[in-house]
């Protein structure tokens, strides 16, 4: 009895300060102004979700992973906007161990992820290796590309140990950008060649890690089909260099190559400027031989103008910026052919597919197909902060600036997905140089994310038990019960375990304050609940 009067009473001053200090039924945070609308700050436990949630939103706002201490290091997907996070991350009081998650198809900058084992491997000049790769990256980008760079313009972060030397590399390319990042990791593997060679011809015996960190069970027979099928890309005429430096060993003695080539693949988390992983106390800080300086803007400090530069898909449109691409069958590409509503075919879509959004290609290709021109659609990149889509148009070039079409510079089709408007602009230097924009259109209803959406909801609802749509959802709770937004079940509780049932009714007894409550200033949440909610739940 003593203990269920103890706990009776815990859970009475639980509601009493509540009641003093009511949370707000919708967790709104603000940022600098009052009159400013409230920002977004929801979470999930799948990735698909918030993804679903980020389309669905008219803010501009972005999906990062959270490491949490529940289940060894689960993560789960904060949706929130870069101000929002910088507005809570920049205490370092909360969010400790955060990642960016990379998104599928979205331009985004060149990026490295390095690592060897120090023990392994004494004799190695971290610094030095670091160097040397970047004036390799940099000779490789003018060969290839024609795009000058130099060390000023790779963001060098460090998060090394006496065990590890850890680094990451952001390029901050001017104008310049990849159209997603498995054009990234083609790159990358396209000019690690020589060095993937080293490894296979030093150690073909053995099982190298040659492809990634994370990859030991690649055979030596698949590293050579690899190795040939690259070897088929149109390379420079130049002897190999010398990239001997970037063969290191792991902590059981295998070769592996310094770089990972694992960190290219969709939705790719990679940990953010500052954040530590789980379990460890280093942090990813600016390199003490860093040269990479961001520029200062009166508005934004410069913590937080790193910040925003390690961000890998922080890349925006605009009409000078460049996009590089690099597929491994683009010597024997294939093109896709798209059709019109009568069947005939009516252009092609260059790269490995169709965008995101096959609907959305249907509707561009149904624009340019007019008065008995037969247009297509050349490329298309997608640039994820302002969810918008860049079609290059091929075989149609009527602009609306000039009321006709351009003898030679072909146009753009763009389509705003947040506020469902396409318009059009112009490759031609003096509508650039006008920075002419056509009159927005919006988009039919048939092509609007809201129905894209629900088609998708409507396809996948019943299929797969326990996955709810958080769409449908009731608005989000302050983050400690987003946590728990699941419910509890009767099973998820042992009723012969105190502890476990307390804390099942602080939790009720925090949401049923957090629903009564009215909506009050960002105040009344002060960071250190954030932080609570995700250490304690």
């Amino acid at each position: 009895m003593r203990k269920w009067e103890s706990r009776l009473k815990q859970i009475e001053e639980r509601a009493s300060h509540y009641e003093r200090k009511p949370l707000s039924s919708v967790y709104r945070p603000r940022l600098a102004k009052p009159e400013e609308p409230s920002s977004i700050w929801k979470l999930f436990h799948r990735q698909s979700q918030a993804f679903n949630f980020v389309k669905s939103c008219k803010e501009n706002v972005h999906v990062f992973a959270l490491e949490c201490k529940m289940g060894n290091g689960q993560r789960i997907y904060l949706v929130t906007s870069y101000a929002q996070l910088w507005f809570y991350y920049k205490t370092r009081k909360t969010l400790l161990h955060c990642y960016e998650v990379i998104p599928e198809n979205a331009v985004c900058k060149l990026y490295f992820d390095l690592e060897f084992n120090k023990l392994a491997n004494p004799g190695a000049d971290g610094k030095k290796m670091v160097a040397l790769l970047i004036q390799h990256v940099c000779k490789s980008l003018e060969e290839s590309y024609n795009v000058h760079c130099s060390a000023e313009d790779v963001f060098n972060l460090d998060s090394s140990t006496e065990e590890k030397f850890s680094r990451h590399l952001i390029f901050q390319l001017h104008d310049v950008a990849f159209k997603d990042n498995s054009h990234v990791g083609n790159f990358v593997r396209k000019i690690l060649q020589p060095a993937l060679h080293l490894i296979a011809k030093d150690d073909e015996d053995k099982l190298p890690e040659a492809v990634g960190h994370e990859a030991s069970w690649f055979s030596v027979t698949l590293l050579k089909e690899i190795s040939e099928a690259w070897e088929k890309l149109e390379l420079p005429n130049q002897c190999d260099p010398d990239l001997s430096f970037l063969v290191v060993k792991n902590h059981i003695g295998e070769k592996c190559l310094f770089v990972d080539l694992g960190v290219y693949t969709k939705n790719r988390n990679f940990r953010l400027y500052q954040s530590s992983k789980i379990g460890k106390c280093v942090s990813l800080e600016v390199a003490e031989d860093n040269r990479f300086i961001p520029k200062q803007s009166g508005d934004i400090s410069e913590e937080n103008q790193y910040f925003l530069s390690s961000l890998v898909s922080n890349v925006r449109f605009s009409d000078t910026l460049r996009i590089l691409t690099c597929d491994p069958s683009q010597t024997k590409r294939k093109r896709a052919k798209y059709f019109n509503s009568t069947g005939t075919p009516v252009g092609s879509i260059e790269g490995f597919q169709g965008s995101p959004y096959p609907e959305v290609d249907r509707f561009v290709l149904s624009l340019v197909n007019k008065h008995d021109i037969k247009g297509g659609i050349r490329r298309w990149n997608y640039f994820f902060p302002e969810e918008l889509l860049v079609y290059d148009i091929c075989k149609y070039r009527w602009c609306e600036n000039i009321g006709r079409a351009h003898k030679s510079n072909n146009i753009m089709i763009l389509v705003d997905l947040k506020n469902e408007i396409w318009y059009q602009k112009c490759h031609d230097p003096v509508c650039k140089a006008q920075n002419f924009k056509s009159t927005c259109f919006p988009l039919p209803a048939e092509v609007s994310l809201l129905f894209l959406l629900k088609d998708e909801e409507d396809l996948t609802s019943g299929g797969t038990e326990g996955t709810s749509n958080s769409l449908t959802e009731d608005p989000p709770k302050p983050p400690a019960c987003i946590w728990s937004a699941g419910g509890l079940s009767a099973a998820d509780c042992d009723d012969e375990d105190d502890a476990f049932f307390l804390e099942a009714t602080e939790d009720a007894e925090f949401v049923d304050a957090a629903d009564k409550s009215l909506l009050g200033p960002m105040d009344d949440i002060p960071d250190e609940l954030i932080i609570e909610a995700l250490q304690n739940t």
